[in-house]
């Protein structure tokens, strides 16, 4: 629950609030007995029926689709791992294919909640009664995980996720039973994570290692191994001259006004450019309506494309704070950084324009003049802005970054003594 007390978390637009945790406490409750119907009653009656083996292999422990396409490197080339994801945990497009783990014994473990909604009000205040109803959700995932790590004797646990409750709760977990741990990067990071707390870190670059030192003391061993997720597209780094297409990608933060206004502006301006929109993975709002003011407009679905698929169409990127700039900018994207509104979440979250990897556009003009500019001469070497990010950036191991990590978690894997779990 680290990640939901503090400031960021409590700053961020009233709407996205909303989506996560209503600010009706009546709603709230509502959002607890469905969860308690739905999901807690509803795991005890769904069989698991997983199609490999779980006992003493290496688990990739997905959260999410992004999750998922920056583990999945370690499953193709290792035969003992198998990618598991809690009971009905979301993970789009590969719900089907990774294997579960139950949680059917959540709901012994409820009789906790009030002792724990009191602990945390003494220790968090009244923000412990706003988000009661997240608490309620993260209450029993540590139980059945020490359950579940008794009963299959994992020889250890690769994350891609640090701070999400039921990942927190298997990395407890996991310390308890004495079950090693890695840590695999998937996206940038921000100072507001928790402090590392990994056996392995396996690191994407020193902007990662430096934030993660001001979370708090990095536990652990670490590693610089770059970007495996974007090795296979390294090699088809952009090189056009001039910037023809554009992406739009937008998160659950920006505003849809904003947004619109954006695409009113900047559409009409550049007939001779091929726009593509394309909204966060677990963005729910219906832009249908784009398309009937825009018909022009392309739509890249992030549920069915990749990331990487999606930036090797585009030959610049407009977003605001989501770590595509860095992956676009690693394929000679020229990104521009533009926000979607004025919410109150911090400003460049992630550093880029500070560290020079994407330019600023704080108006629709200066907008448009940095899509003229890219549209006349768009630089052959924006990709070196990234290395900071990526540590075998123009290094012989670039586009390597698999085999990188792949060769120090064996390493690893081979050097820890066999594990007796408690």
């Amino acid at each position: 629950m680290q990640l939901r007390f503090t400031e960021l978390f409590a700053s961020l637009p009233s709407r996205t609030l909303a989506s996560i945790s209503p600010p009706s406490p009546f709603r709230r409750l509502a959002k607890v007995a469905g969860y308690a119907a739905l999901r807690l009653v509803g795991n005890v009656f769904q069989p698991i029926r997983n199609r490999e083996e779980l006992h003493g292999k290496v688990w990739l422990y997905a959260v999410s689709q992004n999750n998922y396409e920056a583990l999945h490197f370690i499953r193709a080339a290792r035969e003992d791992s198998v990618l598991v994801a809690g009971q009905s945990k979301e993970i789009g497009r590969y719900n089907a294919v990774v294997n579960r783990l139950s949680l059917r014994r959540k709901l012994l473990y409820y009789w906790q909640f009030p002792a724990v909604l009191l602990g945390l009000w003494h220790t968090e205040g009244r923000r412990a009664w706003r988000f009661f109803d997240l608490i309620f959700n993260a209450v029993g995932y540590y139980e059945v995980y020490v359950r579940a790590l008794r009963h299959y004797r994992p020889r250890a646990i690769v994350f891609a996720n640090d701070h999400n409750d039921d990942a927190r709760a298997l990395l407890l977990a996991a310390r308890a039973c004495g079950v090693p741990t890695a840590y695999v990067q998937h996206a940038s990071v921000s100072t507001n994570f928790p402090p590392l707390g990994f056996d392995l870190n396996l690191l994407e670059g020193q902007d990662a290692l430096d934030k993660y030192r001001q979370c708090g003391p990095v536990r652990g061993q670490v590693a610089l191994v770059g970007m495996p997720k974007a090795d296979a597209f390294l090699a088809r780094r952009n090189q056009r001259p001039t910037a023809q297409r554009v992406g739009i990608a937008i998160n659950t933060l920006d505003e849809t006004e904003a947004v619109t206004a954006a695409l009113a502006y900047v559409v009409p301006m550049f007939p001779d450019l091929t726009f593509t929109f394309r909204p966060h993975p677990g963005d729910r709002r219906d832009f249908d309506f784009l398309r009937q003011q825009h018909p022009q407009l392309l739509f890249s679905d992030a549920r069915q494309q990749n990331v990487f698929e999606f930036l090797s169409q585009q030959d610049s990127l407009i977003a605001a704070d989501t770590s595509t700039h860095l992956e676009a900018v690693l394929l000679n994207v020229a990104s521009i950084y533009f926000r979607f509104g004025t919410h109150g979440v911090a400003d460049d979250y992630y550093g880029y324009v500070a560290h020079g990897l994407a330019e600023r556009a704080r108006t629709l003009p200066e907008l448009g003049e940095a899509l003229r500019r890219y549209q006349q001469h768009k630089p052959a070497d924006l990709y070196r802005r990234a290395a900071y990010y990526n540590a075998t950036l123009g290094t012989a191991e670039e586009g390597h970054s698999q085999q990188r990590a792949l060769r120090r978690l064996s390493q690893w894997l081979d050097a820890q003594s066999p594990q007796q779990p408690a």
